[in-house]
């Protein structure tokens, strides 16, 4: 099962920078084919690359990937679990 999925990089695809303000966005293209979002999620931060996932359409991910923007660039959950990677990064090395 795939999941909705935003990143802060992106691994394939091509894309125009979506307009400075938050919740603009463009496509990100490989070919001629959609594959993604280019989400800025605040004003002039740079956006955060969104997929979709099962039963997942583009503008459902985009509407859940800024719902869990709060106060920071990246959904709340996303940076909750680099805060506990870093976390156990420094624990183990």
């Amino acid at each position: 099962m795939r999941h909705n999925r935003s990143a802060k990089s992106r691994f394939i695809g091509t894309f125009d920078d979506p307009p400075i303000e938050a919740g603009a966005s463009s496509p990100l293209l490989d070919n001629d084919e959609q594959i993604g979002l280019v989400l800025r999620t605040r004003r002039a931060t740079r956006p955060l690359f969104v997929s979709i996932g099962h039963r997942v359409d583009m503008p459902s991910a985009a509407n859940v990937v800024l719902a869990c923007c709060t106060k920071y660039r990246i959904p709340e959950p996303t940076r909750q679990a680099d805060i506990e990677v870093s976390k156990l990064k420094r624990k183990m090395g």
